[in-house]
């Protein structure tokens, strides 16, 4: 178990902070002067893990600046090395020290959750297992599997995928009973507890893989309606256990090798790097990972060793999903052997079983790295090349369009509406050739003609205007989605603001160029990386716009279905959509925050009709409505 005890050296001599750290396995924590943990480490002997950094003679610049920066040094005594890797690992997690080298990406592999615990079982994806008492299966990789096996669940089985609490009190079911891919528990009569959970108990074996057991009790089941007649199921029975045997005789290919393991490979260039792993599953590569660091080391010290040592046990501490063998490009710093098998421990302790961490120098292995190494280095091309010629595009459009400055900030506007009604202007940001997503506005124009002269003027004043009152930033160049006219239409808006801002337009049937002043647009050829940069702009302001008329859509619509509810009225529904901000968040909202806002009675009543409206159609590949972007405000102004 950690100590209890955290005590804290002041910065003062080293010798005299060291005399005061214990020689024993451990944590350490260093603070600077505002008490913020900036740096996490483990060490077998704190003593001689944080003397390390103070007998450097010529520390790296990170770690001259570690210890320039850092106050004070707090240390966490632990039993063993590998609590104190465990220790570590949640104390990164939580305190994202600045000279940690940190894993920022968050994706996990997805699971199935069947709510085994409930009475009418459901069944969903997920990337977090809980000890909740229900059942979980997987890792399903590659994740893209997930959707297929989720319509095999709701096609096959009609195991129920929605949240609502079964009674049996609803008076109709849902789109998905229609559609036969659920039996209707939500209303009475329509299916019975037994013949639910038979159907609950067959798709737990289908997730096992057991279709050895399934499909016999399948063939029974269809034999069984053919002798009744009943064609139609049996042909529905016929049809699962085709699916169900060519599940398994993929699962079966798959497993023919069995190699199960994890190749790490790095490469770093420019103070850039990128890291890739090849998942090898029963000897076949199934998935790839791909991460990023930028700037990581921008005095040209890279140590791979130090890298690995930081990156991989928070790669693993995030899924449970640990191979038997994990290749690594480099041993890990310091006293390999004790990080080696203090690591392997820590993994081991999580997999259930004996995992292996390896440095391969020859053979098949040897290769396998070589080729992480090779998708490391192939990720590190497209990834800061194509960051090079964002910067490159605009300086290139500084050049093209004759502007005064760069075009570091960038704001395009778009005009969207719906048959002249529901006028909407959207702004996107660009800095550096990059969205700013968080900077996104949409503005509600007000004056309800179908005139995209009038309300793009509009959107601009408003803009401008309340960024000049502000004193926000202005932008290097104002990009209007249109031809002339909807140039001369800005124009004459920023002139009636007395402002004097670098101003263009693109129209897109020849991807013609406008700026006030020339008569003749420019046609920029189709390889300039200022034309495609002013085209991803326009799009992105496009889709922006769209993307709102489709949420006021779906928000009408669900006013619409709210307003069929007894008890809910146009200030009840405005109250929850105040209070919840959009119709999906209404609908899944817990009892006790519906009561805040309805009452206990009337909440209690219609919380399962709420429930009942956040069922969505089964989504197939192809159908995918645009949505907004992660960190798009979609702020109304």
């Amino acid at each position: 178990m950690a100590g209890d005890n955290h005590p804290v050296r002041e910065r003062r001599d080293p010798a005299e902070i060291l005399s005061t750290i214990p020689d024993s396995p451990g944590v350490y924590l260093y603070r600077d002067e505002a008490g913020k943990v900036i740096y996490v480490g483990k060490a077998k002997s704190l003593r001689k893990r944080v003397g390390s950094y103070f007998n450097r003679p010529d520390p790296e610049p990170k770690t001259a600046a570690l210890l320039e920066r850092f106050r004070t040094i707090e240390t966490i005594l632990t039993d063993s090395e590998v609590e104190a890797f465990s220790l570590e690992n949640s104390l990164i997690k939580k305190h994202r020290p600045r000279f940690n080298i940190l894993l920022r990406d968050d994706k996990t592999y997805p699971y199935v959750k069947v709510t085994t615990g409930e009475v009418w079982p459901r069944a969903f994806i997920t990337r977090r297992i809980k000890d909740d008492g229900h059942s979980y299966f997987g890792p399903i990789i590659p994740g893209g599997r997930a959707r297929h096996v989720m319509q095999m669940l709701t096609r096959y089985f009609r195991i129920r995928t929605c949240r609502i609490e079964i009674d049996g009190k609803l008076p109709r079911p849902c789109l998905y009973y229609d559609i036969h891919a659920c039996p209707g528990p939500c209303v009475d009569g329509l299916t019975t507890r037994t013949e639910y959970a038979a159907a609950v108990e067959e798709a737990i074996l289908f997730l096992k893989g057991k279709s050895r057991e399934l499909v016999p009790r399948l063939e029974d089941q269809m034999n069984l309606m053919a002798q009744r007649e009943d064609f139609e199921l049996a042909a529905h029975y016929r049809d699962l256990i085709r699916a169900v045997q060519a599940q398994g005789a993929e699962n079966k290919t798959e497993s023919a090798s069995g190699e199960d393991l994890d190749a790490f490979g790095v490469h770093e260039e420019a103070g850039d790097v990128a890291l890739a792993v090849l998942v090898m599953r029963n000897g076949r590569i199934v998935d790839r990972r791909q991460l990023f660091w930028e700037g990581l080391a921008p005095g040209g010290r890279f140590d791979s060793s130090e890298f690995l040592t930081q990156i991989v046990p928070q790669f693993y501490s995030r899924t449970d999903f640990i191979p038997r063998e994990i290749h690594l490009p480099a041993p890990l710093v310091l006293d390999a052997e004790e990080e080696h098998s203090t690591l392997e421990a820590w993994l081991s302790d999580r997999a259930g079983r004996r995992v292996f961490v390896r440095v391969p120098e020859r053979g098949e292995k040897r290769r396998r790295v070589e080729l992480a190494e090779q998708n490391a280095r192939a990720a590190h091309t497209v990834r800061f090349r194509r960051a090079g010629e964002e910067k490159d595009s605009v300086g290139r459009l500084q050049k093209a369009l004759s502007l005064p400055s760069r075009p570091d900030r960038i704001e395009g506007f778009d005009i969207s509406h719906l048959q002249g009604h529901q006028t909407y202007a959207s702004l996107v940001v660009f800095v550096g050739g990059k969205p700013a997503r968080a900077e996104y506005r949409l503005f509600s124009i007000s004056s309800g003609k179908n005139d995209d002269f009038a309300s793009l003027a509009e959107a601009v004043t408003r803009r401008y205007s309340r960024q000049a009152e502000e004193g926000n930033p202005m932008p290097d160049l104002v990009l209007i989605d249109g031809g002339r006219g909807q140039l001369g239409a800005a124009a004459g808006a920023l002139a009636r603001l007395e402002l004097q801002l670098p101003l263009a337009s693109i129209a897109k049937k020849q991807e013609e160029v406008f700026v006030p002043g020339r008569f003749r647009p420019l046609r920029l050829s189709r390889r300039d990386l200022a034309l495609q940069l002013l085209q991803r702009i326009r799009d992105e302001s496009h889709r922006f716009a769209i993307s709102a008329h489709r949420r006021r859509r779906g928000r009408e619509a669900f006013e619409t279905r709210l307003e069929e509810i007894p008890g809910l009225g146009p200030v009840r529904i405005r109250s929850l959509l105040r209070r919840f901000g959009d119709p999906d968040s209404v609908a899944r909202a817990p009892l006790e925050e519906l009561e805040e806002v309805l009452g206990r009675t009337l909440a209690g009543k219609i919380q399962p009709l709420l429930q009942s409206l956040a069922v969505e159609p089964i989504s197939t590949p192809g159908n995918h409505e645009p949505h907004a972007a992660k960190g798009e405000t979609g702020e109304i102004v």
